[in-house]
């Protein structure tokens, strides 16, 4: 089988290839101008204790868990460090803004370290270290044209670069990357496909991606006619880049066909949904934007915030067919901010401003949008509304509890950071004991100064603050911590023991699943000192709702030490929000916070909100 090519007066036959990745060009094409294209831990309260020998609780019968005060009676003393029995110096900071969980604080912690290693470089260079320098290998890069290239330019230009393979593709990524004129490219495809009468289906798509990035549609629907009659299938990448560039101009309903399509292969992603909804809402039909919107939370797929913002911004568009009556779309569009609500997504702000300017517009209702944040008792500075509570609920509390158990301390997994004894050990140990107000994880505490001459210290600093407020603490550690050197000073370990019921696990073993359970099996009251941010702990969990569950949970629970432990000052910890940071809602408002950086990490939530009241 063959196909004419047709060129410049010269007709060829060429083998049509097209179950690998080229065809043949003929006549068609070329029409007009434009050319398209061990087993038992060590555990003790023993101000003496031995590594390897057996330890009792010496505290816990005097104890008996009677004369300990409850958690729930120092709940302020924790929020804002006020003086309870003996100086009090358990105090917390503002969460506003240093709070781990603050939207931008990852960021900032980087810079830090960026500029302190940038700072330590710098002395080695002083010292006469000499940085290694990288220097680049194989050939530079491809250079392009700044004009269009006839065919033996082209040739030229390819053998100065002694012929390099796929120099065509190479070169058509480079155009791309550069932004070069539509011509230039159009002139590499006349220069191929005079050359070997044949086009790749790999240069096509990186022309057609130069096209759809330069919003040169036309172009477009003369690759897409090409690629269709040469080619038995498209792939995800062609697919949607179609479906882009289609759904921006007359032809959108094209790109309802192009997605069918796509959809007997793969699942279609949220943003080759989306493209088709905000062609259709623009071009009034909510029917089918609507259904293709149903059609992504069917597939259990997250929309894209452009969706959302095209649904609120065309509300009310004059071209909307009467398909659904107003109060229908409005229902519809609070509808999104429940689903923001329940998995627990934060708009950006040009979604937010959207959204404030629908409510302002809605007819017959007095909405009032207003830029605000929450103190730091969880009241909109605002309109003086309480926020939700982040204290998880006792039914909450218990479902975290059971799914913590199953996948985290009972996973597939565990045991490669433990053994089954070891786990067990731990488990009759706190069964054995009061219930703990904070966890520690030791070893990651006293590392917060990163010197190794001062972890004892460290860590004796920051359970000393816990045990002056009369706290029951649990400090986790492993049994190198016990045997005497520069970093784990002897006193300072029995001091510790002192001060705190302590457990010592295999240097082997991973604290993170022991920490956990101490602190969940305590009760609701129990926090947890830490700097790790358990987001492997959290990916655990079998489904959406747990890791959200999790995520609120170690908001409200886990106590950051603020900055770093200095000897003779006071140790600090951040503050503990006291509300969640969730869309939520009223009778007669609405409290949305938005994502107003680009900095904010998975862990961290935003610190602004967007107020929306009314006036009946």
């Amino acid at each position: 089988m063959g196909s004419t090519l047709l060129f410049k007066g010269r007709i060829c036959l060429k083998p049509f290839y097209h179950q690998g990745s080229f065809f043949t060009l003929n006549s068609s094409i070329f029409k007009s101008s434009h050319l398209p294209l061990s087993a038992r831990s060590l555990c003790t309260r023993d101000p003496y204790p031995t590594p390897g020998a057996r330890h009792t609780d010496r505290r816990s019968d005097a104890q008996g868990g009677d004369n300990k005060s409850t958690f729930q009676n120092r709940e302020e003393d924790f929020r804002d460090g006020a003086r309870r029995g003996k100086s009090s110096t358990l105090r917390q900071t503002p969460a506003f803004p240093k709070s781990v969980f603050a939207a931008g604080n990852a960021k900032r912690t980087a810079e830090i370290q960026k500029r302190k290693a940038a700072l330590f470089f710098q002395k080695e260079e002083q010292h006469g270290g000499e940085p290694e320098r990288r220097t680049s290998r194989g050939t530079a890069s491809l250079q392009p044209p700044d004009r269009p290239l006839s065919a033996a330019e082209w040739r030229d230009l390819k053998e100065s670069r002694g012929n390099a393979p796929r120099f065509d593709t190479r070169m058509m990524c480079t155009l791309f990357t550069t932004a070069a004129e539509l011509n230039i490219a159009k002139s590499l495809l006349t220069f191929v496909a005079t050359e070997t009468g044949t086009l790749s289906y790999e240069l096509l798509l990186r022309y057609l991606t130069l096209c759809v990035r330069g919003g040169h549609d036309a172009e477009v629907f003369d690759v897409y006619e090409i690629m269709r009659g040469n080619f038995p299938a498209l792939d995800t990448g062609a697919s949607s880049l179609f479906i882009q560039s289609f759904s921006r101009t007359e032809r959108w309903r094209e790109a309802i066909i192009i997605l069918d399509e796509v959809k007997k292969l793969f699942t279609p992603s949220p943003r080759n949904y989306g493209e088709i909804i905000t062609a259709a809402m623009l071009n009034g039909d909510t029917t089918t934007a609507w259904a293709l919107y149903d059609e992504i939370i069917e597939k259990g797929l997250t929309p894209h915030q452009e969706t959302w913002e095209a649904l609120f911004k065309a509300a009310g568009n004059p071209k909307q067919e009467e398909a659904m009556s107003a109060s229908e779309h409005q229902e519809r569009l609070l509808g999104i901010l429940l689903y923001m609500r329940d998995n627990q997504i934060y708009p950006q702000h040009s979604l937010t401003s959207t959204t404030k300017a629908w409510f302002e517009r809605l007819s017959g209702q007095k909405w009032t949008g207003s830029w605000t944040s929450a103190t730091p008792k969880g009241v909109c500075s605002c309109c003086g509304s309480q926020l939700e509570a982040i204290k998880l609920t006792d039914e909450e509390y218990q479902q975290l509890k059971d799914r913590v158990m199953a996948d985290i301390i009972q996973g597939r997994d565990v045991f490669k950071k433990t053994t089954p004894e070891e786990l067990e050990s731990f488990k009759a140990f706190v069964k054995k004991k009061p219930a703990f107000d904070v966890v520690v994880d030791g070893l990651n505490i006293a590392n917060i100064n990163n010197d190794k001459r001062l972890l004892s210290e460290t860590l004796l600093a920051v359970v000393s603050e816990l045990e002056l407020q009369g706290l029951t603490v649990l400090v986790l550690g492993r049994k190198h911590m016990l045997w005497p050197s520069r970093s784990w000073d002897r006193n300072n370990m029995k001091l510790i023991q002192q001060k705190a019921h302590c457990f010592f696990t295999e240097n082997i073993s991973e604290d993170d699943p022991f920490l956990l359970y101490a602190t969940l099996h305590s009760g609701n009251h129990c926090r947890f000192v830490s700097r790790d941010m358990m987001r492997d702990h959290k990916a655990c969990l079998p489904d959406g709702a747990s890791r959200r569950l999790f995520f609120k949970w170690q908001r409200g629970h886990q106590l950051v030490v603020d900055g770093f432990v200095t000897a003779g000052k006071r140790v600090r910890f951040q503050s503990i929000p006291t509300y969640d940071t969730i869309v939520q809602t009223s009778a007669d408002s609405w409290h949305v916070p938005y994502d107003d950086t680009e900095d904010r990490s998975t862990y961290e939530v935003p610190q602004k909100w967007l107020c929306l009241t009314t006036k009946h």
